[in-house]
């Protein structure tokens, strides 16, 4: 699908954030610089930095200037937009799902102490209970993933797994409805805390890829979701 002119000014003016050529807090180009640096309308640009304001990435000034927003993580942003402008493909989340994933289940194998199984397996028994709900099935299956990530003790991995989390919510709460979905998901979930449990690091690395694998092979079958 081919992207809107103003998606590309904004993702290049992200890329300048991203990269500290800008900092939290430093003025943007005006709008006629902006026109005039990358060669488009001048509607494309305030479209650019109206979607850029609206994802929290920039602020507007008493003047009618942008500044950049005083975030501690730019990459939370330049995902998100990335992601919710549909410049990135479900197959692109799957690769990179199945790359932070798997490692943060293999950390989690080893890392991870008593009370985040009990919470692991709290969140595995509400998927079981909600399964005649969307919400509650979609909701509990979120959070048993990144209770993972966070017994990972990874920063940067809870970071990226958060930069991403809203589009995860969005997509499990669709496949919820792919029939057969949620039971295999709880099925494969037990099969990872297992793992989780008994310190075995290369099979939980293992059966969390096999379990977003199964996923990915439903999305590409007409199904929209990821789990």
């Amino acid at each position: 699908m081919r992207r809107k002119t103003y998606e590309l000014v904004a993702e290049r003016l992200l890329t300048l954030i991203s990269s500290d050529h800008l900092a939290p807090g430093e003025l943007l180009p005006c709008e006629r610089e902006l026109v005039a640096l990358y060669g488009v309308g001048r509607s494309s640009v305030r479209e650019a930095l109206r979607t850029l304001e609206s994802k929290g990435a920039i602020t507007s000034e008493a003047n009618g200037s942008f500044a950049v927003a005083p975030i501690g993580n730019a990459l939370n942003h330049s995902l998100g937009f990335l992601l919710s402008a549909d410049q990135a493909d479900l197959d692109e989340l799957f690769e990179v799902r199945r790359i932070v994933e798997g490692e943060a289940a293999a950390l989690a194998a080893i890392r991870r102490d008593d009370a985040e199984l009990a919470l692991m397996a709290e969140q595995l028994h509400a998927m079981t209970a909600g399964l005649g709900s969307e919400e509650a099935f979609a909701e509990a299956d979120l959070r048993f993933h990144l209770l993972i990530v966070d017994a990972s003790r990874n920063r940067l991995i809870a970071s990226l797994m958060d930069a991403i989390r809203a589009l995860l919510q969005r997509v499990l709460a669709l496949s919820y409805h792919i029939p057969g979905s949620p039971e295999a998901a709880i099925d494969m979930h037990r099969r990872i805390l297992d793992a989780i449990a008994e310190q075995s690091p290369d099979v939980a690395r293992a059966r969390m890829q096999e379990h977003l694998a199964r996923a990915e092979h439903e999305v590409g079958h007409g199904a929209v979701g990821a789990r």
